[in-house]
């Protein structure tokens, strides 16, 4: 298990360290390097169709979990309180599925949204 650290920015950095969770309130987006160590920059816009954060005065978790699919290192793992937990790899089945599956959760949330106007 490897651990993260957090930092409330308005803007992100140009230059990202490796284990910090840059978060920007104002502009919904948290940021931070791919937990295995590849490098990439993993952008998690927060939204109620997309990444929730929570704040307990110590330590971030983010919902739902990190899937880096398109990135040649596919890790998976969740943020919670501070802590990566790598989970299982998915195969292409799995985030195929998983992906159809967020889709289909996107769409029937503007749905929603549009109906209450």
């Amino acid at each position: 298990m490897k651990t993260i650290q957090h930092k409330f920015v308005e803007f992100i950095p140009s230059l990202i360290e490796d284990g910090i969770l840059y978060i920007s309130v104002m502009y919904k987006t948290v940021v931070h390097l791919c937990a295995c160590g590849c490098g990439n920059k993993v952008v998690t816009p927060l939204s109620p169709t997309y990444w929730a954060f929570t704040f307990d005065g110590k330590s971030i978790s983010l919902s739902p979990s990190i899937g880096n699919w398109s990135y040649e290192c596919q890790s998976h793992y969740w943020i919670k309180k501070n802590q990566i937990r790598f989970v299982k790899k998915w195969n292409d089945w799995e985030i195929e599925e998983g992906s159809a599956r967020d889709t289909k959760q996107k769409e029937n949330s503007f749905k929603k949204r549009k109906k209450k106007r």
